[in-house]
């Protein structure tokens, strides 16, 4: 009977084994919901994932940028939110990556030797040492944590997989699919609700939290997918979804309402053609540099002239261009204005370390003054971060943090410029022009938001950062291999 019974183990052997898994499976899950707790249902999803990770590396890294903009906020314990399903994919997706490098201890160590990333690395370094020193020390470490899955896979990790060019076409076209699909949604609930503007600052919900980060996202993508409409690679049907994607993140973007999507367009639009007649990076700095030095100089009367501008926030779009300006009722800009004021409070109690990385939203409500308060603040000030991606680092991480900050933008910006100037391919050459562009409206939308802290931005920026890495290492083996007389 014993070896009846032996050989027909081995013989259903895997059968066997997962007919009892299953039933263990379907106990254990029986035990919880009885119980009202249901996360052993997401086991086999997260066997799926693993080794969809495990087998397809890259693949799994498209199909995180292609759930991004459907993720949605979920409480996972009090206290605790991640965006689901994304934020444990790319938790997941981290800690794989690590995995496979320290398994075949292989890793293209030209990412680690680039500025960018060495600057990257030199802004985690101080990251840790202000989460040290912070007022909410579990918070900020929290919050580090979470940066680092953003910046790992996209990337580390992103900076190695986009040396192969069908790689970035690919990232792009996933991310932006489904962000066409949220922008035909939103535009259809727009359609019947011109006549009232807060519903159309929330018709993109629950997929991004308002229309200033819908806004951002849509500018950011429309650079790359103006230039992939005239790439040598795009022929035929090819060109024409290219198009059509291009006509959608337009009315996507004048839907938004969001005028810093508009302006950081048009800047990049008035920077492209700066580059395109050879003007040099240094003069580009150093008018940047000019202009903020003059309204500060003259900051007293820029503000007064300011003040003067009754026009609120509208649906009519020279209504809404007119609001930009308006510092006097406008309360989108008036709560800025005290967001920065606060921060600014905050700064000069320590100007080196700042109050900790993510801890701003927790402490800001005590630095406000009932004289700058808008209707849209609160007395808790617990609405969110400093609205600024340079004064909300210099506030959380004081000087240093800034400088880091702007160093990693400016040396990004230097990169691209160089290799579109210095490129002998033209296809590397344009791609790094497009996604420099792309960048460089998130760098002048910083000015008046930051989106950093969030998967919905963070994904596609260190994904664009890490393109830019990628082309130029590609760039310089061209370059390389290149006579010096061809140059």
């Amino acid at each position: 009977m014993l070896p009846r019974l032996q050989d027909f183990y081995h013989k259903y052997r895997s059968a066997i084994i997962a007919l009892t898994v299953t039933l263990l499976f379907m106990v254990a899950n029986s035990l919880l919901v009885v119980h009202d707790k249901f996360y052993l249902f997401a086991l086999p999803l997260f066997g799926l994932i693993l080794l969809l990770f495990i087998l397809k590396f890259e693949t799994g890294l498209l199909s995180i940028a292609l759930l991004t903009p459907w993720a949605v906020n979920y409480a996972i314990a009090p206290g605790m939110e991640l965006s689901m399903p994304v934020e444990p994919m790319m938790i997941l997706f981290t800690g794989m990556f690590f995995f496979r490098v320290l398994a075949s201890r292989s890793y293209d160590t030209r990412i680690l030797r680039h500025p960018v990333t060495i600057l990257v690395l030199l802004s985690l370094v101080w990251w840790v040492i202000t989460a040290s020193t912070s007022r909410i020390p579990l918070v900020s470490f929290k919050y580090l944590l979470a940066r680092l899955w953003f910046l790992i896979p996209f990337f580390f990790a992103g900076a190695q997989i986009f040396q192969n060019e069908k790689r970035i076409r690919q990232f792009f076209w996933c991310y932006a699919i489904s962000l066409i699909a949220i922008i035909l949604i939103s535009t259809i609930k727009t359609l019947g609700n011109f006549s009232d503007l807060q519903t159309l600052h929330r018709v993109m919900k629950p997929f991004y939290n308002d229309h200033t980060a819908y806004g951002c996202v849509i500018a950011l993508f429309t650079p790359a997918a103006f230039y992939f409409i005239f790439s040598r690679n795009s022929k035929g049907w090819s060109r024409i979804l290219w198009i059509a994607l291009f006509g959608v993140l337009m009315i996507g973007l004048f839907f938004s309402y969001c005028r810093a999507a508009w302006i950081s367009v048009v800047a990049a639009i008035g920077v492209y053609f700066a580059i395109r007649m050879g003007m040099k990076i240094k003069w580009m700095v150093i008018l940047a540099g000019l202009f903020v030095g003059v309204f500060f100089a003259y900051q007293s009367d820029v503000l007064y002239k300011l003040s003067k501008n009754k026009q609120d926030s509208s649906y009519d779009l020279s209504g809404q261009l007119q609001s930009i300006s308006n510092i006097s009722t406008d309360a989108s800009n008036l709560e800025r204005l005290n967001r920065w004021a606060a921060a600014m409070r905050i700064f000069k109690e320590n100007p080196i370390l700042g109050c900790g990385p993510g801890t701003y939203q927790f402490v800001y409500g005590s630095y406000q003054r009932s004289y700058q308060l808008s209707t849209i603040s609160t007395n808790a000030g617990d609405l969110g971060n400093a609205h600024s991606e340079y004064i909300g680092p210099m506030t959380e991480q004081g000087i240093p943090g800034v400088l880091f900050v702007l160093a990693i933008f400016c040396t990004t910006f230097a990169t691209g410029v160089r290799i579109y100037r210095t490129s002998p391919n033209k296809t590397i050459a344009n791609m790094a022009l497009a996604f420099t562009l792309c960048l460089l409206t998130y760098y002048i939308h910083g000015v008046f938001n930051n989106f950093l802290d969030t998967d919905k931005l963070s994904v596609p920026f260190w994904a664009f950062t890490a393109m830019i890495v990628a082309l130029d290492i590609k760039n310089r083996e061209l370059l390389s291999s290149t006579p010096k007389d061809q140059h």
